[in-house]
């Protein structure tokens, strides 16, 4: 038996989760859409989907008569309007999946993670750029340590809506502490790039990461590894090209910020991300990768935390 969700949030993001859980029609049964704009598209296109709606926001969530048979919220608001949103369900026992940078849950990448966090009822999906690049951080880390990753991400400005636009501070600081809590490296840091290019490009990524000296064939091996662990749940991840190494010994160092002189490895790692084009147009891999990051969260917790719960109740 399927394990009811609800979405919270009508936008790009909202809308584009909805339509993936629809299509996927395996663990999760997409039970409610909520907006607070009666007029929103995700709105209309989920009522014609058969999907229950409310433009009344967490507090039309809390009114539906089928709440408390949903297990899962997915929250594609804003890192303010999650705030509220998790106040106001917090004490009704549901696992929130946070796509904001609230950053109030642990910071989750699936395939990072995911498992050491099953006690958290909220667990937060870090940002776009984390979502693509924190693996990779990772894959160089289960090698060799690392002292600073540093990354760069570059989507289409017509991707950006105003939740990304109004978000940029927390999208930066959210990645760093991802890029160091999850990814392993002691420092992190995070850009993003909106590009106005026309037509508009697909989102790249750039990945420094500074390691002590490490076996490079063990690197390429761990890193086309997460690579291909990544592309199960988001087909258009991809390098851009080899990874290329450059090695500075001590009479050659590279200066960190913050860290002062390097010796070791660094792994320059070039991204790129297609969407899947379910709702959102392929060039709008930023936003997919976030949307697919969680449903792959959503539907990996179901199986772990409710499963059992909701055949004995069958």
């Amino acid at each position: 038996m399927a394990i009811k969700v609800a979405v919270i949030g009508s936008g790009n993001i909202g809308t584009d989760l909805m339509i993936k859980i629809l299509r996927e029609d395996g663990a999760l049964e997409m039970a409610a859409l909520i907006g607070i704009d009666p007029a929103s598209d995700g709105l209309a296109r989920a009522r014609k989907l058969g999907v229950e709606t409310s433009h009344e926001g967490v507090e039309g969530l809390l009114r539906m008569p089928d709440f408390e048979d949903i297990r899962i919220v997915f929250d594609a608001t804003s890192a303010g309007a999650h705030r509220h949103n998790w106040e106001a369900l917090r004490g009704h026992g549901k696992q929130m999946i946070d796509l904001t940078p609230a950053a109030i849950g642990p910071y989750t990448v699936p395939v990072v993670n995911l498992e050491e966090h099953l006690d958290a009822g909220n667990v937060n999906m870090v940002t776009c750029g984390g979502q693509a690049t924190i693996p990779m951080v990772a894959a160089v880390n289960r090698v060799a340590p690392v002292h600073y990753a540093e990354i760069v991400s570059s989507v289409s400005s017509r991707s950006a809506g105003p939740g990304t636009r109004a978000n940029i501070d927390e999208f930066t600081q959210t990645t760093a502490r991802g890029i160091e809590q999850v990814g392993g490296a002691e420092l992190g840091k995070a850009i993003i790039i909106l590009n106005p290019a026309e037509p508009p490009m697909l989102m790249r990524n750039t990945v420094f990461v500074l390691s002590d000296e490490a076996d490079e064939s063990a690197l390429r091996t761990s890193i086309d590894t997460m690579v291909a662990a990544v592309q199960s749940y988001v087909p258009g991840y991809r390098l851009k090209q080899h990874v290329q190494f450059e090695y500075h010994g001590t009479g050659d160092p590279l200066h960190i910020p913050g860290r002062g002189d390097f010796s070791g490895v660094r792994s320059s790692i070039f991204l790129e991300v297609e969407g899947a084009g379910h709702y959102l147009p392929a060039y709008a891999g930023n936003l997919d990768i976030m949307t697919s990051a969680a449903l792959g969260t959503g539907e990996r917790l179901a199986q772990l935390k409710f499963s059992a719960e909701v055949e004995q109740a069958a």
